[in-house]
């Protein structure tokens, strides 16, 4: 037992003062996992779909960060560092266990992608609609099934690795190298190919769809970066551990070109379309002004018609009219010359000059 604790306070002597670039490095790194995830989240959220990512892609993250997190956590090495948690500062604990930081926290944040995909799995459009789709982007629909699969393996991933890595560390402690060695191996392998069946399912697509731009932005550099930290704690001699984390970038990389060159021409056909949308409108509004302008033209014309014969009416009924009232001018002068003599003062003259 205290041959047990001068290893344990030797171990601890050496954590108490830790590099500081590596510190650094780790805990730029430990932001860096946190927001590249963000963009990914928010995407499926407001989107309100997980189309566009791969279910393969799924599975393999969800089992290579399940295999990690095991690995990590019954590691003799880390759990000698969490027990110096009690003999050295707070400072340099949190510095001490900042690895496991990192991949607790990438395993949370995938898990909780796991979990999008599962809530926001698209649903299965009718049997037409399928067909269409698969004969328009070469991909298969979305399956049920998929979800189910993806789902359930996970799980039972979760509670067998940590059923296991428990019983282990409290039951013989001594012995868990090799299964954390088992898991490390497990998570490099599927972390190695984990991007295959997404990079297939996205060229057969032909979009990215759900799949966030921006935080593979974030993550490709950032691969390299962590296995660079990795490097720094291992070595060359360690190079099954970072060799891992470059190939991934590497398929990370080849992904975000081809999603960065689907955007490109998306946002390229989308700008064609409305150029030849507004072009389309000017064209109508054009024919819509010409054909105006024609019936204006005919209803003048029709209005010009219609209002001739109204005015050669109207002359002639003047000319009747003139011609009605000079005669009417003419009888009254003719009828007042007679009633200058009245007819009693004529007939008293005649009797007065016969008398």
């Amino acid at each position: 037992m205290g041959a047990i604790s001068s290893t344990l306070s030797k171990h601890c002597r050496a954590l108490e003062q830790p590099d500081p670039l590596t510190v650094y490095l780790a805990v730029f790194i430990l932001v860096g996992v946190l927001v590249s995830y963000l963009p990914q989240h928010i995407k499926i959220i407001q989107y309100g779909t997980s189309e566009g990512l791969s279910p393969w892609w799924v599975l393999l993250g969800g089992l290579s960060s399940i295999a990690a997190i095991g690995n990590i956590l019954t590691l003799p090495a880390s759990r000698a560092d969490m027990a110096c948690c009690k003999e050295i500062s707070g400072g340099a604990c949190a510095a001490a266990l900042l690895g496991v930081a990192q991949i607790g926290l990438q395993w949370a944040c995938f898990m909780f992608s796991v979990m999008l995909f599962l809530i926001f799995f698209p649903t299965a459009p009718d049997l037409d609609i399928s067909s269409s789709i698969a004969s328009i982007t070469s991909s298969p629909p979305p399956k049920r099934r998929d979800a189910i699969i993806v789902g359930s393996t996970t799980l039972c991933a979760l509670l067998v690795v940590g059923i296991t890595s428990i019983a282990l560390v409290a039951a013989w402690p001594h012995h868990t190298q090799y299964w954390a060695n088992f898991l490390g191996s497990i998570a490099g392998l599927l972390a190695a190919v984990q991007y295959v069946p997404q990079i297939w399912y996205t060229y057969r697509l032909g979009d990215v769809k759900s799949l966030s731009v921006i935080t593979m932005l974030i993550q490709v550099p950032g691969a390299f970066l962590f296995s660079f930290s990795l490097w720094l704690r291992v070595g060359w001699g360690g190079w099954s551990t970072w060799l891992v984390y470059v190939v991934t970038g590497i398929l990370q990389g080849i992904l975000l070109a081809m999603a960065i060159s689907y955007y490109v021409v998306s946002r390229r056909a989308t700008r064609e379309q409305v150029e030849a949308e507004e072009e389309e409108e000017v064209g109508n509004n054009d024919d819509i002004l010409c054909a105006s302008a024609a019936a204006d033209g005919a209803l003048l014309d029709t209005d010009m018609d219609e209002r001739s014969p109204l005015l050669q009416n109207g002359s002639m009924k003047s000319k009747r009219n003139e011609s009605t009232m000079r005669s009417t001018s003419t009888n009254r002068q003719f009828g007042m010359l007679y009633a200058a003599t009245p007819p009693e003062q004529d007939s008293d003259r005649s009797s007065r000059f016969g008398g």
